[in-house]
């Protein structure tokens, strides 16, 4: 029995389709929809030599209400498109791959404006590019993709784009993830206390000597095929650093806003791509709610007995909020703004969290009270694992800030007493390539979690003088390792900007207002004049200790949530608390990998831009330096260290 395919469209790439299609099928053509859709069809066909972006809106309308599936060709500035095949009901429309197509090029904003234009103005005519060879290679090709369809066969355009130049006639399917945030198809469960309850299960190790369950190898295939595509990736492009002493890959998260890179440092470059991969993955999972739909906009005031007090993590002072062109105001709790629902594993009940605090990209405008960074945010194999590691970059941050605020003496560890060879091959290199000797330091605070501070001294006559950097983990040779890591990223590669523009940050070494940006902090310690700001360790001419002497935190499980319980017993201990919101979204979840948000409040914040320190409301900042024997009595405001952090 023929199958019944709608044609809408005219043109010679219709007219070429229609041809192929009517000697084997019942083919019906219209111009347009006025006339709605004949019932019984099998497949619709949305093809134009030009590009009308309200035309393929409309059939994700109509054909969403008959539940028709239909494929779409069309040019647009010389590029011929096709597919992807839409099927109602079913995540991945023509609004999502357009979007990703979009957010891939470098001209995504002017894109956008011209899709929104030409969808009120009715869109293009025939595109010049459009060649008759072009055209008839277009059209050879959704007869195949027809045929494919109407027997019952996978087709090429299912969850792809094809795209081809018209002028070289050079070809490509893209594959792309659908868009939960899409008007059309995107179908966002509402947040709520239920879905924010967090019941932490086994996450056995992948080995002995690892903290991770899943294997990276495992990954591998997916993390590329899913999320790396140069047109219509999440991440679309990458880069080989070949400059820094370790492999160094980074991928390119696009924004609205601007590219992104997100790194990877390992050994070996392919892993270094993987890592890299889900560092960016970790990006957008934290830049705003993609899994669940905010729900919740009322005062603090309405919601305190189920809300997270803002104070309790660090706000910007009073003097602060009042310098002329501040840009967040302080917080009013008699003011409404979102809230979305997190899970307090100290308290063991769902509670509420500032969306701004959550997902670090919608602190500003009209709500915004603080500067939020990615702090805290972690990809997982698991949800426990994500966790696990959400905890060690807060930690990691928070000692490092602890460090440099109260000017804490720290004992300097001797690497060479952790006996690993790995990590002794790690500093030789670091010193052979880059010219640069490695202190260590142990800054560990009073939870016990072994925590790292590293500074790497410049021993050539141009570069950075100082470079620091900081690592925690359950293993504290695996924080020396990443720590080592972050160094080593900036290492060389930095040297010809710090040379360029070392007057600027000769300026800032005087005016700390002038240290505004993130890379600001660290170029700023590559001055000479600067290092006497870190005197505090470096003028340390004691004795070096040993690893076995100072950390004594012992981790034996095979299951990561074991450890994970070990540090959720001492922070309970402490009365530090873990909240954990749950950013993964859909893109991740299908391949199994959780992203979170880990807030301890009373930890310090880490922030860019020395305007933007946020310190009230934490008082350990005073208190535990005493607790650790740094100091005879708490410390004082006056007290603290008034220049701009060192982290990079």
């Amino acid at each position: 029995m023929s199958s019944f395919v709608l044609i809408v469209g005219e043109g010679v790439l219709a007219d070429l389709v229609s041809k192929e299609l009517s000697a084997h099928h019942l083919v019906i053509r219209k111009s347009n929809f006025e006339e709605g859709v004949p019932r019984n069809i099998d497949l619709a066909l949305f093809l134009d030599d030009g590009w009308e972006p309200s035309f393929h809106q409309k059939a994700e309308e109509v054909l969403g209400k008959t539940g028709t599936p239909w494929l779409r060709g069309f040019v647009s500035f010389g590029e011929g498109v096709v597919g992807p095949l839409v099927r109602p009901g079913v995540a991945g429309c023509s609004q999502c791959v357009d979007m990703r197509r979009f957010m891939g090029g470098r001209d995504r904003t002017e894109m956008r404006e011209v899709q929104q234009k030409l969808a009120v103005a009715g869109g293009m005519g025939r595109d010049p590019w459009a060649s008759n060879s072009g055209i008839l290679q277009m059209s050879y090709l959704i007869g195949v993709e027809v045929l494919k369809l109407l027997q019952g066969e996978q087709a090429y355009s299912e969850g792809k784009v094809y795209l081809i130049d018209l002028k070289t006639l050079k070809s490509s399917w893209h594959s792309f993830l659908p868009n939960p945030l899409c008007p059309v198809c995107g179908r966002l469960t509402e947040d709520s206390q239920t879905l924010a309850r967090i019941s932490l299960q086994p996450s056995p190790k992948t080995s002995s000597n690892s903290f991770r369950c899943r294997p990276l190898d495992e990954m591998k295939k997916v993390l590329i095929k899913d999320y790396l595509d140069n047109r219509t990736g999440l991440l679309n492009s990458k880069m080989y650093d070949l400059v820094t002493p370790f492999a160094d890959a980074s991928v390119n998260l696009p924004m609205i806003a601007g590219d992104e890179g997100t790194a990877g440092r390992t050994h070996s470059y392919a892993e270094s791509m993987l890592t890299a991969i889900l560092e960016g993955l970790e990006r957008h999972c934290g830049l705003e709610p993609r899994g669940k739909r905010t729900a919740i906009h009322d005062s603090f005031r309405n919601l305190e007995n189920q809300a997270l007090n803002p104070l309790k993590v660090g706000v910007h002072a009073n003097e602060q909020y009042a310098q002329p062109g501040f840009p967040f105001k302080s917080f009013d709790p008699d003011r409404s703004i979102n809230w979305v629902w997190g899970y307090s594993l100290l308290e063991e009940r769902p509670i509420l969290v500032p969306e701004l605090l959550a997902y670090y990209s919608v602190g500003c405008g009209s709500q915004g009270f603080i500067y939020e960074t990615s702090n805290g945010c972690a990809l997982g194999g698991s949800l426990e694992e994500a966790i696990f590691y959400g905890i060690m970059e807060v930690v990691e941050r928070d000692s490092f800030l602890m460090t440099w605020y109260a000017k804490l003496n720290l004992p300097r560890l001797d690497p060479f007493t952790a006996d690993d060879e790995e990590l002794e091959l790690m500093i030789e290199r670091m010193r052979a390539v880059a010219g640069y000797e490695l202190y260590l330091y142990n800054s560990t605070m009073e939870h016990g979690i072994p925590s790292i501070w590293a500074l790497a001294k410049n021993r050539k006559e141009k570069g950075l003088n100082l470079i620091c950097a900081a690592g925690a983990h359950l293993d504290p040779i695996r924080a020396v390792k990443s720590a080592v890591h972050e160094l080593a990223g900036m290492m060389l590669n930095l040297d010809e900007k710090f040379e360029a523009n070392q007057e600027e940050y000769e300026r800032m070494l005087y005016d700390s207002s002038l240290v505004r940006q993130m890379d600001d902090h660290g170029m700023l310690y590559g001055l000479p004049q600067a290092e006497e700001r870190l005197s505090f360790l470096l003028d340390d001419n004691g004795p070096m200790r040993t690893f076995k002497e100072e950390f004594k935190w012992k981790s034996n499980h095979m299951d990561l949530t074991d450890d994970l319980q070990d540090i959720l017993k001492v922070f309970r201990q402490r009365n530090l608390d873990v909240i954990i919101v749950d950013q993964t979204a859909p893109e991740t979840i299908r391949n199994g990998l959780y992203c979170v948000k880990v807030l301890i409040p009373g930890m310090l914040p880490m922030t860019f831009g020395h305007h933007l320190t946020r310190l009230t409301g934490l008082e350990r900042v005073f208190r535990v330096p005493m607790e650790l024997g740094y100091t005879n009595k708490p410390l004082t405001p006056e007290q603290l260290n008034p220049h701009p952090h060192p982290f990079p």
